[in-house]
């Protein structure tokens, strides 16, 4: 038995996860008796039908099936009530650079090219169900990548991506967000294997991440890092390769179309509205070409930042010029720099603010009544969005659908779905309790004096999860559908978190992990 264990790469160090592991690959890989002479032939069946035939796969993941039924059948009513999809501000920009390949000042072309491949079959029904189908292919994902943890934990933690009622409708919405999501989750799952092939394949899901979102940026190098720590120093040379080669040929096509270095024209603009927060001009001092944008009212009568980069009555915006024309948006990242520098404790305390919005038991309208409908089923089909002018992308719409274009509210599968979000949601003292349970968990068992072999497997996704729910209240705003990305990683984490690989001993002087029970079959 030992020496199958360490064949399992645990030896003697081996925990009761490695030895259910083995029965279920037994399992899996049991031999049928063959047929006795003189009955007739069967047809060879497909070995993953006969695998799923067993009973012994639905007694492990049964209740899986279950949910992702479920999850499905949602997203079904959600294409039956709402047809062909959702529409959202930002849907407009993404339609124009289907048609005018062109980087955008504000948004990277990632989730446009996504539109594009699905543009012959002319119609948003077709970008609506694959997101859906990325949706349900997230929470398979997060189930296969949580095959340490116990049944019941893997199933948990796929249930928020396959069950909640908001993502389920932000997968309706023609934006970036459920893309995005799945080529995280999708490049993180593959950073907890072991195989050597699949580091490029992580740098390219990362890349194609970031041109879809750019706070994906930073997970090239969370996700480096963790390959390192577990001493893959060459794979993490891999993944870096694989991830910046698409991302600096896409700054350099930005740069041939703007005369502008990144990725987007946006980044001085996202962070002054953000310090508009806080920023005091009476103790910043700002020099005159800086002081035309200083507001005189005091932070707490101040809109959401988010005003500060759209509304009229923004000082950047009434400037010459488009706002994110190459002079404003250096003229509003000096502001912004100065006021951070200037003061670092109350801007620490904004992003705070804003990131406490995420664990509220409610969900209070922020940042406007406007914005906060786009996330909620609708009872009458929504207008044009009356804060951009949408009229170039509207008619690039209608191309793109070969029709006219809105949202067709279809009874009564749209009111079940309203009814169903009403109810189901993850609330956000759940989503930090899960963000909390695996440092939690690893400083209990370092007491008890257990040690990781080797960083711990919920690290990488819960990195993630943490990057992604601080970076945009740091950077430009809190929204609520910058939180759905990250709560799958923190399911994840918090699964993998509960039966991880330890070495060491305990207070009692045994060895973890050696008190295999004697009758289990290998």
């Amino acid at each position: 038995m030992s020496e199958r264990i360490q064949r399992r790469g645990h030896g003697v160090h081996g925990n009761a996860g490695s030895v259910r592991e083995v029965q279920e690959e037994r399992d899996d890989q049991r031999v049928r008796p063959e047929p006795r002479a003189g009955t007739p032939a069967r047809v060879r069946e497909p070995r993953w039908f006969a695998r799923v035939r067993e009973a012994g796969w639905w007694r492990r993941h049964g209740w899986f099936a279950g949910v992702l039924a479920v999850g499905a059948a949602l997203r079904a009513l959600a294409m039956l009530g709402y047809r062909p999809a959702l529409w959202f501000p930002d849907s407009y920009t993404y339609i124009v650079t289907v048609f005018r390949p062109r980087p955008d000042l504000v948004r990277p072309a990632g989730y446009s090219m996504f539109m594009k491949l699905l543009e012959p079959f002319h119609g948003f029904w077709a970008v609506t169900a694959a997101q859906h189908l990325l949706g349900l292919a997230t929470g398979v994902l997060v189930y296969v990548a949580a095959r340490r943890a116990p049944r019941w934990a893997r199933t948990l933690a796929a249930v928020p991506v396959l069950l909640d009622a908001y993502q389920i409708e932000l997968e309706h919405l023609l934006v970036s967000d459920t893309l995005f999501l799945f080529l995280v989750v999708a490049a993180v799952t593959l950073s907890l294997t072991e195989k050597r092939a699949t580091a490029a394949a992580i740098g390219l899901l990362l890349a194609a991440a970031t041109l879809t979102r750019t706070v994906g940026l930073p997970l090239i190098v969370i996700l480096a890092a963790w390959l390192v720590l577990r001493r893959r120093v060459g794979l993490a040379g891999v993944l870096l390769a694989a991830a910046l080669v698409p991302v600096v040929a896409y700054g350099g096509w930005f740069y041939a179309a703007h005369h502008r270095v990144g990725l987007v024209g946006a980044n001085g603009v996202f962070l002054y509205a953000r310090t508009m927060s806080f920023a005091d001009c009476a103790r910043m001092n700002p020099p005159a070409d800086l002081r035309v944008l200083c507001d005189p009212r005091p932070p707490e009568l101040r809109p959401p930042s988010q005003e500060y980069i759209w509304s009229k009555d923004s000082p950047l915006v009434k400037l010459p010029g488009i706002t994110f024309s190459k002079a404003n948006d250096d003229l509003a990242s000096r502001f912004a720099t100065l006021a951070v520098t200037s003061q670092p404790l109350d801007y620490a305390g904004s992003v705070l603010a804003e990131l406490a919005r995420t664990f509220t038991w409610g969900r209070p309208v922020y940042p406007d009544a406007e914005v906060y409908a786009y996330y909620e089923f609708p009872v009458t089909p929504p207008g044009p969005p009356g804060r951009y002018p949408a009229q170039v992308g509207a008619d690039y719409a209608k191309l793109y659908e070969q029709g006219a274009i809105g949202t067709e509210i279809v009874e009564p599968y749209a009111g079940w779905l309203r009814g169903y979000q009403s109810v189901v949601r993850l609330p956000g003292p759940v989503l930090l309790a899960l963000l909390l349970a695996p440092p939690v968990a690893a400083a209990v068992r370092r007491a008890r004096g257990l040690r990781h072999a080797g960083p711990p497997a919920w690290a990488a996704p819960w990195a993630a999860a943490v990057v992604l729910l601080v970076t945009p209240p740091a950077v430009a705003e809190f929204d609520y559908r910058y939180v759905l990305p990250a709560v799958p990683l923190a399911c994840l984490a918090a699964a993998l978190s509960i039966r991880p690989d330890l070495r060491g001993r305990s207070e009692s002087g045994k060895d973890f992990g050696n008190d295999i029970p004697r009758n289990v079959r290998l």
